[in-house]
C-alpha cells in the first residue's frame, strides 16, 4: 500500500506539473497600443482560491487598472479594480469557495488600464481551466476523446475508452455525434471524491455529471470487479447529454427532464437491473410520479430521483417503440419551439403528456387491465354494433309499417 508521504508527493509533484503546462507562457501579452501586461498568471487551489498576477507596463501614468475574467460561456463578466504598485504589480485572490465555477471548466480574464490621458487600454484574454488538482491524473486521448483517472491501471482506462465509443455507437441512429471538439472525461475511484469535486464546483449532489456545454464528463467508477458494468452504465449516458447539446444547442434546455435523463439512460448499455423492481413497487403502490411533475426538474432526494431515471428510462422507450425514432424527433422539435409539456406530446404525438403516461403505465405496467381490454375491443364492438344496427332498424321500420296499415 502506497504511504501517506508518498501519496502527498505524488500530488504536488502532479500540480506542479499542471500549473508548469498551464501557466508556462509568461511572455508579454500586448495590449491596446498603450499597455504592455507580462507575466499574467492565474493559479487555481480548487474549491479554495484562484489568484490572479501580472505586471503592467505603460508610457504614462497608470490611474486605475481592472481584471476582468468570465466563464468562456458565461454571459457576465466579473470586474476587479485592482491596486497597482510602482512597478506596475497586481495581485488578486478570487474566492472560489463562495463563488465556484464549475469543475474542469475553462475560465478567460484580461486586464484594463486607465493611463492619464484618460483613455482606457483592454489586454488581449487569456485562457485557462479551472482542474481539480486534488488529484494525480493520467491520461489517454483518441478521436478527440480523452479519458483522464488516477486509480486503476492502464487496461482500467483501455476499458474506459472503449465504453465511451461503445456508447457513441449506440446513440448514432438517434443522437447526431460530433467529435469536433473534444470532450473530456474525468473518473473518480468513488462517489465521495466526486461528490466533493461536485460540490466545491458549486453542486448537488449526483452520482455523475455533464457539463455539456464544455464537453466535459465526470463519473465515479471504483476499479474493481463491476468497473465495466458501471463503466457501460454511467460513461454513454453522460456522452448523451454532451451529444444532445451539441445537437441542439439553445434548445437543449427548454427540453423536459424526463425526455433528456429518459434518452440519455436508454443509451447506457449495462441496463440496470434495479429500475424494473423501482416501478413495479412504485406501481403496485400507486407511488408513480406523473410525467407533468419531471419537466422542470427531478427530485432532489435520491430515492426519489431513482424512481424518475426508471420511469423515464421506461416512458421514453415506450415513446420510441410506439411511435419510432420520428417520434422523439417530433417530442424534441415540439419542445424546442417552446410548447407546455401536455402540448408538446399533443403536437408530436397526437396525444397530450398525461394521456401518453395513462397509456405507457397500461401498456408496459399493466395497470389498468380491464380497461385496455375495454379499449382494445372497442373498435370491434362499434363494427359489431353496425353490423346489428341495420337488421334491427329494418325490423323496426317493418313493425312501424305493419302498425300502419292496421290502424289504417
Amino acid at each position: 500500500m502506497m504511504s501517506n508521504t508518498r501519496k502527498t508527493l505524488l500530488k504536488m509533484m502532479s500540480a506542479a506539473l499542471v500549473a508548469a503546462v498551464l501557466f508556462q507562457k509568461t511572455e508579454p501579452v500586448l495590449g491596446q497600443e498603450g499597455i504592455v501586461v507580462e507575466s499574467p498568471q492565474a493559479v487555481a487551489d480548487f474549491g479554495t482560491s484562484i489568484t490572479f498576477t501580472a505586471k503592467i507596463k505603460a508610457p504614462l501614468p497608470i490611474q486605475q487598472v481592472s481584471l476582468l475574467f468570465r466563464g468562456v460561456n458565461e454571459t457576465t463578466t466579473r470586474v476587479e479594480p485592482l491596486p497597482v504598485s510602482e512597478d506596475g504589480l497586481v495581485n488578486f485572490i478570487y474566492d472560489a469557495s463562495a463563488n465556484a465555477f464549475p469543475p474542469f471548466s475553462w475560465i478567460v480574464f484580461w486586464f484594463q488600464a486607465t493611463l492619464s490621458d484618460g483613455k482606457t487600454y483592454t489586454s488581449d484574454a487569456i485562457k485557462f481551466q479551472y482542474r481539480d488538482d486534488r488529484f494525480p491524473w493520467r491520461q489517454i486521448s483518441q478521436a478527440n476523446v480523452t479519458i483522464n483517472w488516477y486509480a486503476g491501471d492502464d487496461a482500467f482506462a483501455a476499458a474506459a475508452m472503449d465504453a465511451a465509443g461503445a456508447g457513441l455507437l449506440e446513440m448514432k441512429d438517434f443522437i447526431p455525434i460530433s467529435l469536433s471538439e473534444p470532450i473530456e472525461i474525468y473518473i473518480y475511484s468513488n462517489v465521495n471524491d466526486l461528490q466533493d469535486t461536485l460540490l466545491l464546483g458549486g453542486r448537488n449532489w449526483a452520482g455523475g455529471h455533464a457539463h455539456a456545454d464544455l464537453g466535459v464528463v465526470l463519473v465515479a467508477i471504483p476499479p474493481g470487479v463491476s468497473q465495466f458494468s458501471e463503466m457501460e452504465t454511467k460513461i454513454p449516458h453522460e456522452l448523451a447529454h454532451v451529444m444532445l447539446y451539441r445537437a441542439l444547442g439553445d434548445l437543449y434546455d427548454k427540453q423536459p427532464a424526463w425526455l433528456i435523463e429518459g434518452i440519455a439512460s436508454m443509451v447506457e448499455l449495462y441496463p440496470n437491473p434495479d429500475y424494473a423492481h423501482a416501478l413495479e413497487i412504485a406501481s403496485e403502490n400507486d407511488t408513480l410520479i406523473p410525467f407533468t411533475e419531471l419537466s422542470a426538474s427531478f427530485p432532489a432526494d435520491s430515492g426519489s430521483a431513482f424512481l424518475a431515471y426508471a420511469q423515464s428510462k421506461s416512458f421514453v422507450t415506450y415513446i420510441r417503440d410506439s411511435y419510432g425514432t420520428s417520434g422523439l424527433e417530433r417530442l424534441i422539435k415540439a419542445y424546442g419551439e417552446g410548447f407546455s409539456p401536455e402540448l408538446g406530446a399533443t403536437q408530436a404525438l397526437g396525444i397530450s403528456l398525461s394521456q401518453a403516461d395513462q397509456r405507457w403505465r397500461e401498456t408496459v405496467l399493466g395497470q389498468n387491465v380491464g380497461g385496455v381490454a375495454f379499449r382494445n375491443l372497442l373498435p370491434f364492438l362499434l363494427l359489431l354494433a353496425l353490423v346489428l344496427l341495420v337488421p334491427l332498424w329494418g325490423a323496426i321500420d317493418l313493425l312501424r309499417q305493419r302498425s300502419r296499415r292496421s290502424n289504417g
